[in-house]
């Protein structure tokens, strides 16, 4: 049951929001395993002087079109969080048209028994949804 947070400016089209949308959900169900259905995103949409980062961090160049994603789930191995990034970034890459260098991630770890949904089957041995690929 992952929870998707998006950081972005104000002013960028439907489009493009959904673009983002769908590119991350589409990674997390390839490389997490997670069922289609378990899909639950919210977008910020910042004015410009709320969102605020150094244009160029880390020494490269960052434009108006950064985002910052933070995604909130259950622990995983380090080499499958490193390819879920890898994913989600050639996804935005493809669409909405996203450069990797206007893109920003973390993942918030949380213990299975910190999320809740009525209606949730949790496999008592891996404490995910019941519905998740091995």
């Amino acid at each position: 049951m992952p929870l998707i947070q998006v950081w972005l400016r104000k002013g960028t089209a439907p489009a493009h929001r959904q673009g983002i949308s769908k590119s991350i959900h589409r990674a997390m169900v390839d490389v997490l395993g997670i069922p289609e259905d378990d899909y639950f995103q919210v977008t910020h949409e910042l004015d410009a002087e709320d969102m605020l980062f150094d244009p160029h961090y880390f020494g490269l160049p960052r434009s108006e079109r950064f985002i910052m994603i933070r995604l909130s789930f259950n622990a995983r191995p380090a080499a499958m969080k490193l390819k879920l990034f890898e994913t989600i970034a050639d996804n935005l890459e493809k669409d909405p048209g996203l450069d990797r260098a206007d893109m920003g991630m973390s993942i918030v770890e949380t213990a299975f028994e910190n999320w809740w949904a009525h209606g949730r089957a949790v496999d008592p041995k891996t404490g995910t949804d019941s519905r998740m690929s091995a």
